[in-house]
């Protein structure tokens, strides 16, 4: 075969694998079903909040898959999980993607990230009736404070490291750490500037004195590791949007 036919051959055969990768690919399935499938927990203030009443969501998060559906050109559907099950939906194809979530190589080892487009740093946070009571990270790090966490959150494994003296209270999703302090059944609670800058302004929680911030993360959304064409979709979606201004607006909607 001359080098014409290879190359003719080559083409054609790179041609067939796009349009098998297509057709299997999660795009492929979203386009045929008019519908986006969004994992969201529903429970992070003001990236996603679900209203029992109405069963609604609303936040940053749902604002981002919302235009995402629409530019698509198909309805979206949220697929309420938690934080513990949230990467094992998106590889059990539950959902397409889901919302922010922070970027981890525990996570990255099974599942695909979006680009990032936010960031987050977390600070403890305490009521302001104990506020004296801390003065930075080893004043919490002691046999004799409660700090509460969620179960398979990335927060959780924080908590572990940062104060491993500290009594650990593990709460189950849709339970939150933050409730626990707040109900004066533990002392302390790790969180986002996000999350926090919000509870701040609804209930009487304040960072503990003298303790910056820590293990800066970028967040991005979940989809399925191996599907290129999805992921090659959702990332320059994100880049257009970027340009746009789109980003920007969102988080000035939601004071981040």
């Amino acid at each position: 075969m001359n080098q014409f036919w290879k190359a003719a051959a080559a083409a054609v055969l790179g041609l067939t694998l796009s349009s098998a990768a297509l057709a299997q690919s999660a795009l492929n399935e979203i386009l045929d079903s008019g519908v986006l499938k969004v994992g969201t927990t529903g429970d992070w203030n003001p990236m996603t909040l679900r209203d029992p009443a109405t069963n609604k969501y609303k936040g940053y998060d749902i604002d981002i898959t919302t235009e995402l559906a629409n530019d698509l050109g198909v309805e979206v559907e949220y697929v309420p999980t938690d934080w513990k099950t949230l990467v094992n939906g998106v590889v059990a194809g539950q959902y397409h993607i889901t919302g922010s979530a922070s970027i981890s190589p525990p996570r990255m080892k099974v599942a695909g990230f979006s680009d990032s487009y936010i960031a987050v740093e977390l600070f403890p946070f305490t009521t302001r009736d104990k506020v004296d009571k801390f003065d930075g990270y080893d004043s919490i790090n002691q046999q004799d404070v409660k700090v509460a966490t969620t179960l398979g959150t990335t927060f959780e494994k924080r908590v572990r490291e940062w104060f491993p003296n500290a009594e650990i209270k593990v709460v189950e999703a849709p339970a939150r750490g933050f409730q626990e302090v707040l109900a004066g059944r533990a002392d302390v609670f790790i969180t986002s500037n996000i999350e926090g800058s919000t509870l701040q302004a609804k209930f009487p929680v304040v960072r503990v004195k003298n303790a910056g911030p820590r293990a800066p993360s970028p967040i991005a959304m979940l989809l399925p590791q191996s599907d290129q064409v999805w992921i090659n979709y959702v990332n320059n979606w994100i880049k257009v949007k970027k340009a746009q201004g789109f980003f920007e607006q969102n988080r000035e909607k939601w004071g981040l």
